[in-house]
């Protein structure tokens, strides 16, 4: 059944991919955003009636009032992303990843379905020896994840609300982000041809971006059963250390040069293995491989051209 369904943040990495998923679908999408990163990310989606666009600040409450009025479903995406990010402004990270999930949570009806991205960094520090499922404690050592774990917990004591706790995201996406670990291992083998890799054996869980918006047009059409619960969002057979996944890059790219040395440490210090068993139960499987993602990236690199502070 077609639903109406609001998106905040829906010029990103991913709600510039989520609403074209959505759409497909057959679904009306209203897209707040602020538009950060520039408006090109929607210029595809224009021509869609069934698209509407809002630009606002997700922390608008009058504006999320008055949109949220006839929705069927809200995704809020917006977000200050990753530990770097939230370190460097704290205070906008608490009003954007936690108070504006709660402002949210208040305005909306019962009635009204709620599904949250958080992120399997709240899994905090974990061996990487045994597997993460959604009953393991969430211990998220920072702001980010320490903010998106907060407003999953209250979203997930209100009705109506389905979480995904998503693995490290990858692929191309019309907002394209260079930060997360396969597109910006990709990105390196193809641009500089070498890569310095620190804690080579920390291990991470691994999907496409387009996998997780079908994961979210899943979750709409069968919140009846999947209400009220989390669900890890990532890839059963791409759960894999960044030495792993470095060789899996250098497959495609034969003259990656790859080098090991402790020069840094991942502040969230992400190392575990994830389980996707709940996901699978409840209907859903990722199945973009990393096989089909690493060629996507490199084909779309290609298409970046010229840098912009570069000749080359």
């Amino acid at each position: 059944m077609a639903v109406k369904v609001l998106i905040t943040g829906a010029a990103g990495y991913l709600g510039s991919t989520l609403c074209q998923h959505l759409l497909a679908a057959g679904n009306e999408v209203v897209a707040l955003d602020n538009l950060t990163f520039g408006p090109a990310n929607l210029n595809h989606l224009c021509a869609e009636p069934r698209f509407k666009f809002v630009r606002d600040d997700c922390r608008n409450e009058t504006a999320l009032k008055s949109l949220m009025r006839d929705v069927d479903v809200i995704i809020p995406l917006a977000a200050v992303v990753g530990m770097p990010a939230c370190n460097r402004d704290p205070l906008l990270a608490q009003s954007i990843n936690l108070d504006a999930i709660r402002m949210i949570n208040r305005l909306r009806s019962p009635s009204q379905l709620v599904v949250y991205p958080n992120t399997n960094s709240g899994y905090g520090v974990q061996s990487g020896t045994s597997f993460c499922t959604e009953e393991t404690p969430l211990e998220p050592i920072s702001v980010y994840g320490q903010t998106k774990c907060q407003a999953e917990l209250e979203l997930l004591d209100s009705p109506n609300s389905i979480t995904l706790r998503l693995a490290t995201v990858f692929g191309m996406s019309p907002r394209m982000r260079l930060d997360l670990l396969v597109n910006h291992f990709v990105y390196a083998a193809v641009t500089d041809g070498y890569l310095v890799i620190f804690e080579k054996d920390f291990k991470r869980n691994f999907v496409h971006v387009r996998d997780v918006a079908d994961c979210f047009v899943h979750c709409i059409g069968n919140a009846d059963k999947m209400s009220g619960r989390a669900y890890n969002v990532g890839l059963e057979t791409a759960n894999l250390s960044k030495a792993e996944l470095a060789q899996k890059v250098k497959e495609f790219v034969p003259n990656f040069y790859i080098h090991y040395a402790e020069v840094g440490s991942d502040p969230d210090k992400r190392n575990y293995i994830v389980s996707n068993q709940r996901l699978k139960e409840a209907g859903f499987e990722a199945k973009r491989s990393l096989d089909f993602g690493i060629p996507e990236l490199i084909k779309g690199y290609q298409m970046f051209g010229r840098g912009q502070y570069k000749n080359v």
